[in-house]
Parts: C-alpha cells; sequence; structure tokens
C-alpha cells in the first residue's frame, strides 16, 4: 500500500464498510447462530486486517512495556464492547442502538475533563447537553414498536457506550509513541484472546446454526468491521483528524440506522426519529470538540 494523501478515499471506505457492517451484524444471530459464538468469528477476522497493516508497516511492532499495556488496554476495552454489542442486538434493533452508540464521545470527554483537567470548550458541552436528551427521547416506547421489549436494551447497550468512550481516552495517550499499526494489532491480539471466554458463554444446550447463513454469513459481516476500522487508521495517518472524526463518527450510524429501518420495514415514532437525529448531530459537535482538545501525555 503506498502512501498517500488522498484520506478521502479511506473515509468513505470506513464509512460504508461500518455502516452496513452495524445494519447486517444481528441478522446470524436472527437466523440461529449465537451472538457469542458471533463474536469468535469476529476476532478471527481481524487477523488478516492486523497482518496488512503489518506487512505495510514493515512488520515494525512497538514492543515496550508502555506500548503492550496500552495497546492491550485499547484491545480489552474494544472487546468487550463488541462482546455485550452482540448480546445488546438481541433486545433491540440495530437503528436504535447505533444512535445510542455514537455518543461514545460524551465518556471521553467526560474522562478527559476529569482526570486531566482539559476543558472542551462550547460546542463539547453543546454535544453532552444533546446528548442527555437524545437519550431521553430514544428511550421513549409506544405500543406499536417493533423488536423492543422494556428498557434492558439500554442498560446493555451503556456497556459498549462505557467501553468504547473509555476505549477513546485511552488511545488518546497510545497514539502519541504507538504506531497506528502496532495499536491495531494489539486490538486483534487481545480480541482473540478473549476468544475461550466467549466460547464458554455460548449455550451449546440450544440448536446453533452452522449452515451458510451462521458463521459464514457471520464472517462476511465482520469483515467489513475489521477492515473498515483499518481503513480508519490511514485515513487518520493521512487527512486531518479535525475533518476525519466528526464525519466517520455521524455518517456511519446513519447509513446504520436508514438499512436498519428498511429491513425492519418500520418508521418509528417522531420521538425516536428525533432521538436519532439528535444523537448524531451531538456526536458531530463532540466530534469537532475532541479534535481541538490539546492531546496529553502520560
Amino acid at each position: 500500500m503506498k502512501k498517500t494523501n488522498n484520506w478521502l478515499n479511506f473515509v468513505v471506505i470506513h464509512v460504508i464498510f461500518m455502516g452496513v457492517w452495524g445494519a447486517l451484524i444481528e441478522i446470524p444471530e436472527k437466523h440461529g447462530f449465537p451472538p457469542t459464538l458471533g463474536y469468535v468469528i469476529w476476532a478471527l477476522v481481524m487477523i488478516p486486517a492486523a497482518i496488512i497493516g503489518l506487512i505495510n508497516n514493515k512488520w515494525k511492532l512497538d514492543s515496550d512495556r508502555r506500548s503492550v499495556l496500552l495497546g492491550s488496554l485499547v484491545g480489552f476495552l474494544g472487546a468487550i464492547g463488541q462482546l455485550v454489542l452482540f448480546i445488546t442486538l438481541k433486545e433491540a434493533p440495530a437503528y436504535l442502538v447505533f444512535p445510542l452508540l455514537s455518543l461514545t464521545p460524551v465518556i471521553t470527554i467526560l474522562l478527559a475533563v476529569v482526570f486531566l483537567k482539559e476543558k472542551t470548550g462550547r460546542l463539547g458541552w453543546m454535544g453532552i447537553g444533546m446528548a442527555v436528551i437524545a437519550l431521553l427521547l430514544l428511550s421513549y416506547q409506544s405500543s406499536g414498536d417493533k423488536g423492543i421489549e422494556g428498557y434492558s436494551w439500554m442498560l446493555l447497550a451503556a456497556i459498549p457506550l462505557l467501553a468504547w468512550g473509555t476505549q477513546g481516552f485511552v488511545m488518546r495517550f497510545a497514539n502519541e509513541t504507538m504506531k497506528a499499526e502496532s495499536i491495531f494489532f494489539y486490538m486483534t491480539l487481545t480480541s482473540v484472546l478473549l476468544i475461550p471466554v466467549a466460547w464458554f458463554m455460548t449455550d451449546f444446550s440450544q440448536p446453533v446454526n452452522w449452515g451458510f447463513n451462521g458463521p459464514y454469513l457471520a464472517a462476511m459481516i465482520q469483515i467489513l468491521n475489521a477492515f473498515g476500522a483499518l481503513c480508519l487508521v490511514y485515513a487518520f495517518r493521512f487527512g486531518k483528524a479535525i475533518i476525519i472524526a466528526p464525519m466517520t463518527t455521524a455518517l456511519s450510524p446513519v447509513i446504520t440506522v436508514v438499512i436498519s429501518l428498511a429491513i425492519y420495514a418500520v418508521i418509528p415514532h417522531i420521538l425516536i426519529v428525533a432521538g436519532m437525529l439528535l444523537a448524531i448531530t451531538s456526536a458531530v459537535l463532540m466530534g469537532v470538540a475532541e479534535t481541538k482538545t490539546e492531546k496529553p501525555s502520560l
């Protein structure tokens, strides 16, 4: 892969891949493939993307203690969020879950304000205020809502929300001293190491779909996530974060929501639609605020 300043290509691929992935991720589970095994597939398909990243970096890997610690922590937080996401999508459709997850910058900003005494500025606080309102609107349920039972989905979604928000906080430090390919490698390694946890969480007393629309379809969907994430690594390398962060944070959930709504053939209540739009707007504001914040040192 030759170095190029055409960062927009990487952003477009990332947005499309992640948007489609978010909308389709729940399909194998709907066909009888357990979400815990979906995690196993996701972790495995991360491997070829990590290898490509290392090849492009001439097999150079940051292996000092600090890099291993930060890279593994970033990976662990990402993997935990991913594992719980599969379970969350059993409780609620993607068109509700992903607008909520787009609010991860709330956690990143709040952690920076509390622990690093950073100032996020007017945009950041506006985004946080909108996020609170969006949460209230997204929690609205009418008797006609499909695929939603109770509010347990919001409690489950809070786990990847917190995990990925904290991951963003830790990644601020990792990017100071580590190559992006090394971070991606440790993310992959940690995800693979957690495969036994997901395997033992699987209820094999229930029938498992081992057909095409089970593990094979899951692999086809999860490969979008793996290479979408790798494209984001290169987008940040060749482009400006102040442009890339808001674009990727906001546009992927839009694609996910549109496709998911088409799959479910539903038109959500006007309050839920307002919550979706407010969540995405909030993500844009916080993405811009994040990129304007001075990077800390550890």
